[in-house]
């Protein structure tokens, strides 16, 4: 009897050990996803508050919640099944994907561009009277949640593909994906709240006695609108960069290697001839060729259907 015990007691400290194991892979492969997908982080928090700006402040953290819903959805509900199952049996189309994101993202960022230089407009924008604003609260929603499947895409596929997730089993990818996606959308929206309330913690600052604490204050409502206005140009270029870096990567996979050599040329080339700011200098070189990808190919896109457009509606 006492041997049993000792036998069971032995069989469960090895589990514990496989178990504290499996764990340990599993921190080891967050932390690894988090800090590869950090540029695509960034981008999404750039991106964000440009569809809550303009609003009214009560309605501000709701229409942030409701996107961070969609974005924990995207993530958990669409996305991880879905690259588990791509993974599993049809790799290549990982990539396809990702193009198509690329794709969309390039598209409504020289929408934008197209729109700040004069041209036909996509839509009711802020600019605009308008009529139901049950509604267009409801589309910006819906265009927030719709550009957050594509970055979050970009976020899961470079988490999956890691060798410190790839590597590991099935449940293991699966854990670590659901916490990476959890993770990221916490930070991204825990920071666009931060932004896009800052103004209100400035008035209130600027209303309590103490002239520091209502310089601070007055500091931050001077200072929000154009953080926010910057945020707003931030995140167009973000949608071109990622949008026509994707597009790079992918055309890249496909054998089609001729542009993303040349931005790496630009990149390599810039960071020799800038020394000790090579790093950042020529992670920017690349960014802005990317982007010049990006605003090309979703012109093209943006112009087509622009057309197609004013041609059914004559019909």
């Amino acid at each position: 009897m006492p041997s049993g015990l000792v036998a069971l007691l032995d069989d469960i400290s090895v589990i514990a050990r496989a178990a504290a194991a499996s764990i340990d892979d599993v921190g080891v492969g967050v932390a690894k996803a988090g800090t590869k997908a950090a540029g695509v982080v960034i981008d999404d928090a750039a991106v964000t508050p440009s569809y809550v700006t303009s609003f009214t402040p009560e309605r501000e953290l709701p229409i942030i919640w409701k996107i961070a819903k969609g974005s924990a959805r995207n993530k958990l509900v669409f996305l991880l099944p879905l690259i588990l199952l791509l993974g599993a049996f049809l790799p290549f189309a990982i990539n396809l994907l990702l193009i198509v994101g690329g794709l969309y993202l390039s598209f409504e960022g020289a929408e934008k561009v197209i729109e700040k230089l004069g041209g036909a407009k996509h839509g009711e924008t802020l600019e605009d009277p308008i009529a139901d604003p049950v509604a267009f609260e409801q589309a910006r929603v819906s265009g927030a949640i719709r550009t957050d499947f594509i970055l979050s895409a970009e976020i899961m596929v470079i988490a999956a593909t890691i060798e410190e997730v790839s590597g590991q089993g099935l449940i293991a990818r699966a854990a670590i994906l659901a916490l990476v996606g959890i993770a990221i959308t916490i930070a991204v929206y825990g920071a666009v709240a931060l932004i896009v309330k800052m103004d209100d913690v400035g008035l209130h600052l600027a209303r309590k006695a103490g002239a520091a604490t209502q310089a601070v204050g007055r500091f931050l409502l001077l200072a929000m609108p154009v953080v926010l206005a910057v945020l707003a140009s931030v995140g167009t270029v973000a949608m071109l960069w990622v949008g026509g870096g994707i597009l790079l990567h992918g055309l890249e996979e496909l054998g089609v290697a001729g542009p993303a050599h040349v931005a790496h040329a630009i990149e390599h080339g810039v960071a020799h001839a800038t020394g000790p700011l090579g790093g950042i200098m020529g992670w920017l070189a690349y960014a802005l060729a990317s982007a010049i990808v990006g605003l090309a190919i979703g012109a093209v896109i943006a112009v087509a259907i622009h057309i197609v457009t004013a041609a059914r509606a004559r019909y």
